[in-house]
């Protein structure tokens, strides 16, 4: 068994009957983006952030996002120490390699933005001082519905950042017959397995990148971007198509192939359009996708 074959079997055992799910949050990170998970609470979105971090071997943190959080508690603070007269930066939970932000969006807007030029800079900036972040950096924020009480909406710039976003859903019946005579997922957790490690998940990172990429398939990319510019009032970016070119890859690479394939971006365009275009376009996450959904099956297949 390969190690990413490994890596996928260890975190079904815990999120069961979410494989697409899976594949989508391993191809976000080989692809060097960050995830958004968003759903109704108690559907595993925060354990499937701990499950990844566990058998992915990164340090990690968690950080749990509230109203009252302001941009220090995220990346740190200089304080000033007698001692030596001089001030003192202490690190705040952004320095790790997997950052778990818990409902990120139950936070202010400035408290949000704090992470914006982690997550793009890989480096935070504190009183002049250009602080780099550890590699891989890889950021799972969870959100809950806009709908729910004390919720902040995440601006453009912000949704931006995230690679992909994900819905995890309720499981069908036979999964949560798994799920409930399963036991506690904390006891699960405990007992599952690291598969990966630090240089591993760089060296896929580097490996998906080196998976060749034919002119007709940068046609198609490209029709289906051009696509969004034609048929929405913006489009999706520049940004966006490198990033669906890079998930793309990632997804070739888990699916053991030596090239990416239409439905390579097919598979992953969902989860990188759809909150581009909600932002855009103002509407529930669930018409996002079927925008994302539409414009697939628009756009011809090259043969």
């Amino acid at each position: 068994m390969s190690s990413l074959s490994a890596t996928i079997a260890a975190i079904e055992r815990v999120i069961i009957g979410k494989g697409p799910q899976v594949r989508l949050c391993l191809a976000c990170l080989i692809a060097r983006g960050h995830l958004l998970i968003e759903d109704v609470p108690g559907v595993g979105k925060t354990t499937l952030a701990q499950t990844l971090a566990r058998v992915l071997g990164l340090e990690w943190s968690r950080l749990q996002f509230t109203s009252d959080m302001l941009p220090a508690d995220i990346v740190g603070v200089s304080i000033f120490d007698r001692s030596t007269n001089k001030f003192q930066f202490r690190r705040g939970p952004v320095f790790t390699q997997l950052l778990l932000a818990d409902e990120i969006n139950r936070a202010s807007p400035k408290a949000q933005s704090a992470l914006l030029e982690a997550m793009e800079e890989r480096q935070v900036s504190i009183d002049g001082v250009t602080h780099v972040l550890p590699e891989p950096f890889f950021v799972v924020a969870t959100q809950n519905p806009h709908e729910q009480i004390g919720t902040y909406g995440l601006p453009e710039s912000q949704l931006d950042r995230f690679l992909m976003r994900v819905s995890l859903g309720y499981p069908d019946p036979v999964a949560e017959r798994r799920v409930l005579l399963q036991g506690e997922r904390r006891e699960l957790l405990n007992d599952t397995p690291r598969v990966l490690g630090p240089a591993a998940v760089s060296s896929l990172q580097r490996e998906a990148r080196s998976i060749h990429v034919s002119a007709t398939l940068l046609d198609y990319l490209q029709a289906l971007v051009a696509r969004t510019r034609a048929q929405l009032p913006l489009g999706l970016s520049p940004r966006a198509a490198q990033g669906l070119l890079r998930a793309a890859q990632a997804c070739a690479l888990i699916a053991g192939d030596s090239a990416v394939q239409p439905e390579h971006v097919q598979t992953v365009f969902a989860a990188i359009a759809g909150h581009r275009l909600v932002a855009l376009e103002g509407e529930a996450a669930e018409h996002g996708n079927e925008i994302a959904d539409a414009l697939i099956r628009a756009v011809p297949v090259p043969v």
